[in-house]
């Protein structure tokens, strides 16, 4: 089937014809394909017809007993066999959750690995009819658009919107696993801490979290020329505190992150009086078509004590700006 320039159609064609396309590419057989669609070998044979003349070019060479794929039929088998198990998929979540009461939250990833999924158990336990789907990634969803309900997020108060609600906000300490200062170099002092590898983030200082840095701390306690034994780095707060808890390192961890570590004793804070300020805060932004839904608002209750639960731990005097509820 040849067709000339003047004839190639340039909106986008019908879908119905894809899945007879698939199933006769893969058995390379109008009858197999017909049979597996239950449908007839003439009906099959219509729609790949009517498929080519809506692309425009043979998809197919016709023989005698076997067809065989055109360069134009593999290039679309290609597009076709990565879509349709997409589609299906979709379907198919989409068949599953229908009429399931769910939470969709998004947050970043050191936030979900170390504080949100830790806690998790709970709230499933009081509520087993609810599901939860968690995005942990560092990009900033639109709540207007993302087919997410609620944000977990970090960040300034100048930074979030007028209705997020502050869950509770940060000081950075020097943490090491107690195995590590057992067998060490006394720490008593700031400047102590030259003794050992210190762990931080690899590319703090090139972006707005240089406030999390160990220089900033030197700064801060007058050791401004300060170097340690050996740097370690990473690219997440988890893996930092991971490195801590193996004894790889003292890390400057940010204390709601790392309160749990420090009440089990898996981490030891051993200059508790030297924590230093930060400006940045956990906020919780529910999205815009979400806060009436009873399972959003049981989620939010849950969160919020959860999040005073953080505040007592890390000693945080209750602020004015902090709301308990989500009306």
């Amino acid at each position: 089937m040849q067709h000339s320039q003047t004839h190639l159609r340039t909106r986008p064609i019908a879908a119905g014809h894809l899945r007879a396309f698939e199933a006769v590419a893969r058995h390379l057989n109008f009858r197999a394909a017909a049979e597996e669609m239950a449908l007839t070998q003439s009906a099959v044979s219509r729609q790949i017809q009517s498929l080519e003349e809506e692309v425009g070019v043979s998809l197919f060479l016709r023989h005698t007993r076997a067809v065989e794929l055109t360069s134009a039929g593999a290039q679309l088998l290609m597009a076709v066999s990565q879509s349709l198990p997409r589609i299906d998929n979709a379907v198919r979540q989409i068949r599953q959750s229908a009429g399931r009461r769910s939470v969709a939250i998004t947050t970043f990833a050191s936030f979900a690995s170390m504080w949100l999924i830790p806690r998790m158990e709970q709230f499933q336990r009081d509520h087993p009819d609810i599901d939860i789907r968690i995005d942990a990634s560092d990009a900033t969803l639109d709540l207007e658009v993302a087919d997410v309900d609620l944000a977990l997020r970090y960040g300034p108060t100048a930074s979030m919107p007028s209705q997020a609600i502050r869950l509770f906000g940060e000081q950075l300490t020097p943490v090491a696993s107690p195995w590590l200062l057992k067998g060490s170099p006394a720490l008593a002092k700031p400047a102590d801490v030259a003794q050992f590898t210190l762990i931080e983030a690899g590319d703090a200082h090139q972006t707005h979290l240089e406030w999390l840095t160990w220089r900033r701390w030197f700064d801060e306690h007058g050791l401004t020329k300060l170097q340690p034994k050996r740097w370690l780095y990473f690219n997440y707060a988890y893996q930092m505190v991971q490195a801590a808890l193996t004894g790889q390192g003292i890390v400057l961890a940010r204390l709601p992150l790392v309160a749990e570590s420090l009440a089990n004793g898996d981490l030891i804070e051993p200059l508790p009086r030297l924590r230093m300020d930060s400006p940045m805060a956990y906020w919780l932004i529910v999205g815009p078509r979400s806060p009436q839904r009873p399972e959003i608002r049981a989620f939010c209750e849950w969160l919020m004590v959860q999040s005073r639960i953080t505040r007592q731990t890390i000693g945080e005097v209750p602020d004015p700006d902090t709301v308990d509820n989500i009306d």
